[in-house]
């Protein structure tokens, strides 16, 4: 039976009708609340939300997810002596789907921001990447630094809902904007010229490049831009955010999350893991609408 955490101070809200939703956490202390952690060990399963970006998250040939967060994700439940349920996801709507409880925790490289946090409550860091311009070769032949880029005759593209947003606002905020729902359509929005550069991180950018080597290239080796990485969990909600905090802390101190960056962002190993099939593509992406 899940042990409740019961402020006497609510009784007399319960008496006019109660409250319903976790957005009340700003009149009410946290341990008015449950515990999402007692909920998972109740129901059995973790429910993870993520969006769909290599090497953090992936579909290999088979359409099974694979990555980095796949495996933090797979490494958390068992911790926790419970199974992993991944909530594929629009990353433009994953905060509003976790604040209406459809998932119990973001897992999937989400850098913390402030405007992000003023919505969700932010791990300790486990991770950190530099964002990088990734460009159409002949469409950037007369474009020589980044700077260069912070032109109203440039289109820079990336995902909805990305914290590389922000991060190309503040470094191009001449340049024009041009959003897609996955790093796949960002990519072919560049290979196909209808921008002339996108955003993207360190891995993804040397994938990229790997895949279209005529026809893009890296205006600079430098990123324009670098963030950290949290876990994002539901406001009013301390035993959780203590949980995975301490997850963090004993992971990082084992060394198994340094391993796993290794794996995923440093070396190549995985690339031939990932789905290639036009129609496998397709349907992973699709998941993700």
């Amino acid at each position: 039976m899940r042990t409740k955490h019961v402020w006497c101070g609510l009784v007399v809200v319960v008496l006019m009708g109660g409250f319903h939703s976790r957005a009340t956490a700003e009149f009410f202390p946290w341990w008015a609340f449950d515990s999402v952690i007692e909920e998972v060990q109740d129901r059995g399963t973790l429910r993870v939300g993520l969006g769909l970006f290599e090497p953090w998250s992936a579909c290999n040939a088979e359409g099974e997810l694979i990555g980095f967060e796949i495996d933090v994700a797979k490494r958390v439940a068992a911790d926790m002596g419970v199974e992993v349920e991944f909530a594929r996801t629009n990353w433009n709507y994953i905060i509003s789907e976790l604040i209406a409880e459809e998932f119990d925790v973001i897992i999937s490289g989400m850098a913390m921001l402030p405007e992000r946090n003023l919505r969700v409550n932010f791990t300790s860091p486990y991770n950190s990447d530099g964002i990088y311009l990734v460009a159409n070769t002949e469409e950037t032949a007369d474009l020589e630094t980044l700077a260069d880029f912070n032109s109203a005759a440039v289109t820079i593209a990336t995902r909805r809902g990305a914290s590389s947003i922000p991060a190309i606002e503040n470094a191009f905020p001449d340049a024009m904007l041009l959003l897609f729902d996955t790093d796949n359509a960002v990519l072919q929005a560049v290979v196909d010229g209808d921008a002339q550069a996108a955003a993207a991180f360190a891995t993804t950018r040397t994938t990229w490049i790997e895949a279209h080597p005529e026809t893009l290239h890296l205006p600079s080796e430098e990123p324009f831009a670098s963030e950290v990485l949290g876990i994002a969990v539901r406001k009013g909600d301390l035993d959780t955010l203590n949980f995975f905090n301490g997850w963090i802390t004993v992971n990082s101190a084992n060394g198994w999350l340094e391993q796993r960056r290794q794996y995923w962002f440093e070396g190549r190993e995985w690339v031939g893991q990932v789905a290639t099939d036009p129609d496998t593509v397709a349907a992973c992406d699709e998941s993700f609408q």
